[in-house]
């Protein structure tokens, strides 16, 4: 039986991204070197997901000949995935709104603007979380993206981008005005990172704050529960979910089942986990920009999450961080039974 009381279950309803319906409103969070074609596809298989998105891609390299050719082989999207919303990060008005134009001409339902990442590589750039710092300059790179592309734009935030500063509001008023169709907000300040709790209260300020667009609510969301209380107390329209998810394909399932029934799904067994992390790898090497070699190192880890082991035991996992080859995954998640 579930936890969650019935009368407290949260109506899920469809809801619209410009002129996009988003049928269930459970979205898979964009992740570096996680939300490839792999992992979104077997996510859309389980069900339960209203929306996919893309890794993010570096508007700048698109515009630059020697690194076009690479970031154009992160373009893996397909057309059954409608709608898939595919993520650009970038400080440059111009280079993201040209940017936008490539993406859209290669099937982009959506473009999403990353304006949440924390890593130095992408926030000395002036990209990403750093653009929060000011709220007329990223006001701007969704302006500009807006006025290039007949799709609708949104944007993923963070609180802030110096801890305490929440600028996520001001921005959110700001961005509706200029044509963004849905914002997501992650509640954690840039420095933070992933550590410490997500702050739901900057959610259901950003919500109060603008006129007719969706927000999406993102941070701490591991369970049925946890999407339950993010729904009640911050109003939002749709639960995005990310690191949870990891090695758990089927998680969007099981909350979506659970907050319209009423009732848990057990995880699947030890079998059908092996065998769907076996499909992740299997795709993954067949649809990656990397070679073999390069893909099952990217692998390890991806793999690993999917928690393989009896309890007590590392067997699997340290035979899956020695893999070198797509056949020693087959025959380390085969014999898994």
């Amino acid at each position: 039986m579930s936890n969650i009381a019935t009368a407290v279950l949260p109506t899920l309803k469809p809801f619209y991204i410009g002129d996009v319906c988003i049928d269930i409103p459970l979205t898979l969070a964009p992740m570096a070197g996680h939300t490839h074609y792999a992992y979104r596809s077997l996510v859309r298989e389980w069900g339960g997901c209203g929306l996919v998105c893309t890794e993010l891609i570096s508007s700048q390299a698109l515009q630059t000949k020697g690194q076009r050719e690479r970031a154009l082989k992160m373009f893996d999207w397909q057309p059954y995935e409608y709608p898939v919303a595919v993520q650009l990060f970038g400080s440059n008005p111009y280079e993201v709104a040209e940017a936008a134009r490539v993406i859209v001409d290669y099937g982009a339902a959506i473009v999403d603007i990353n304006m949440g990442c924390w890593v130095p590589k992408v926030a000395k750039k002036g990209a990403g979380a750093a653009l929060l710092r000011d709220v007329c300059t990223a006001t701007a790179v969704v302006e500009a993206v807006v006025k290039a592309v007949s799709v609708p734009v949104t944007v993923k935030v963070r609180s802030g981008f110096e801890d305490g500063v929440v600028t996520a509001v001001p921005f959110a008023r700001a961005a509706e005005q200029v044509g963004a169709k849905a914002i997501a907000v992650h509640a954690r300040f840039a420095g933070q990172g992933h550590a410490g709790s997500a702050d739901w209260e900057v959610i259901r300020c950003v919500k109060e704050a603008v006129t007719h667009i969706p927000i999406i609510g993102n941070g701490d969301v591991r369970n049925a529960q946890d999407a339950a209380r993010m729904f009640a107390q911050t109003g939002c329209d749709a639960v995005m979910i990310g690191r949870a998810s990891l090695g758990q394909p089927w998680l969007f399932q099981q909350i979506y089942h659970e907050l319209t029934t009423g009732e848990s799904m057990p995880s699947p067994d030890r079998f059908t986990k092996a065998r769907t992390a076996l499909e992740h790898a299997r795709r993954f090497v067949a649809t990656s920009r990397f070679n073999e070699t390069a893909a099952v190192l990217e692998l390890r880890g991806q793999l690993s999450k999917y928690a393989l082991d009896e309890a007590g035991s590392v067997h699997v996992r340290n035979q899956l961080v020695r893999a070198a080859t797509l056949a020693d995954i087959e025959r380390i998640l085969m014999a898994i039974n």
